[in-house]
């Protein structure tokens, strides 16, 4: 049977595109390796979001060109291939082929075109592309990333999504619930919806609340997670509904970008400061004690010192539990390429060292406030560190424990001991499982 080898860079969306892209060639009768020398095709499904993402595959494809044998295939999926379409069989030659995130179902032909000699791309956006008919090969295990919606309609301008994901479009309700259902009799207790923006979702029928009241009422299910939202689209519904479904966590991961109304309206994300807070109160009302996460870009053209000072005071204002934290990446074919007052790299690089920081000591100290307290955890498996269990509790907190190998998969009381800042410890309060509700 020939073997697939298959990296996944990027965000849990191409996570799940990678569980596609498994499930589709395993139609075909491929089975997964991992060893790349041992391969008949060779995949990278690949991030466009920064230039250093798109670099690192870049140094990536030249180590793997050297598992490649006569009839093997080596090729480029996901955004990158999107984005860069034919030009990435001119600029790297030992790839065969490239597709971009709507070809998957093409796959097969197209990997035997290549091994026929035919170099090979394929980055069609196709609105109606749902994979509704491709079974998705996950790994075994609690929990699951179930694709809601594709595409994004917001154009931020820094943001190449629009161009390598396409328009928004979403799923129907009751595809995505057959989904979950069957992933819940498989012993699947924790599910993430997955979109772009995934709170704008809507099937034409059923909203987003709707879809939170649907999958969190599906039998087996214990936990629903969701990402990424847009600050835009929580509704009254959506709050409601988040409010109102025992299953939904108390987490979101809230991207703002910056703290200053004048970049944010340069990125055009439709929004200001304000706005945002607005939002950030709205959710704290509806669920208390709601863990909050977020995006950060610091150096986008025309930044001020004053505006980077308005991203720190928004850092202390909100709370963030945590912050994925950026310097600005021109991408070309994005509107932002064409401001002025570019941040010399210096000054990024000096401002995203200080917003790490600020990030950090606000979250320790949310964290060190929660040492004491007691939770429920999904435990996740092995730890790094030796002989301890990994977990984590609906507010998105790692967890690690002491506890036998059986425990993996269930859910757990652990009273928290201690924090790193990022991570806690914590003792099992019970060697019996969590009671449900």
């Amino acid at each position: 049977m020939p073997r697939l080898y298959l990296e996944t860079y990027g965000c849990q969306m191409n996570v799940a595109d990678s569980e596609l892209i498994t499930g589709a060639l395993g139609r075909h009768g491929y089975e997964t390796t991992h060893d790349p020398g041992q391969a008949d095709v060779l995949l990278v499904n690949t991030c466009a979001i920064r230039d250093n993402a798109e670099q690192r595959v870049l140094g990536r494809m030249g180590e793997l060109k050297r598992h490649k044998r006569p009839g093997t295939v080596l090729g480029v999926v996901g955004c990158m291939a999107q984005r860069l379409g034919p030009r990435l069989l001119e600029r790297v030659p030992q790839v065969d082929l490239v597709i971009g995130p709507d070809g998957y179902r093409g796959l097969a032909e197209l990997i035997a075109r290549a091994r026929a000699g035919e170099r090979a791309a394929d980055v069609a956006l196709r609105g109606w592309e749902h994979y509704e008919d491709v079974p998705a090969e996950r790994a075994a295990g609690p929990s699951a990333f179930v694709t809601v919606q594709r595409g994004c309609d917001y154009r931020c301008t820094y943001c190449i999504v629009p161009t390598t994901r396409g328009p928004e479009r979403s799923r129907r309700l009751g595809d995505v619930v057959r989904e979950v259902a069957a992933l819940a009799s498989a012993g699947t207790t924790e599910v993430t919806l997955l979109g772009q923006t995934v709170n704008s979702y809507h099937d034409g029928v059923h909203d987003f609340a709707d879809l939170l009241r649907a999958v969190g009422t599906v039998s087996g299910v214990r936990r629903v997670r969701f990402t990424s939202p847009h600050p835009n689209d929580f509704s009254t519904r959506v709050l409601a509904a988040m409010a109102e479904t025992p299953t939904v966590c108390e987490h979101v991961h809230l991207p703002v970008q910056s703290g200053s109304s004048a970049v944010l309206k340069r990125m055009l994300r439709r929004y200001d400061r304000g706005a945002y807070l607005g939002v950030v109160a709205a959710l704290r009302r509806a669920v208390p004690g709601i863990a909050l996460t977020t995006d950060i870009i610091v150096g986008f053209p025309g930044e001020t010192d004053r505006d980077f000072a308005d991203t720190l005071s928004l850092v202390e204002a909100v709370g963030f539990d945590d912050a994925y934290t950026f310097r600005y990446s021109p991408r070309e074919g994005t509107p932002s390429l064409r401001l002025r007052d570019a941040v010399p790299d210096d000054v990024a690089r000096d401002r995203l060292e200080r917003l790490i920081a600020a990030v950090r000591r606000v979250a320790r100290r949310i964290n060190v406030g929660l040492v004491g307290s007691s939770h429920e955890v999904l435990v996740e498996g092995r730890a790094r560190r030796g002989g301890l269990l990994q977990g984590r509790t609906r507010s998105n907190k790692v967890t690690v424990f002491e506890g036998p190998e059986e425990w993996i998969g269930t859910y757990r009381r652990v009273r928290l001991t201690g924090t790193t800042g990022s991570t806690f410890t914590a003792w099992p309060l019970t060697r019996e499982l969590a009671v449900v509700g």
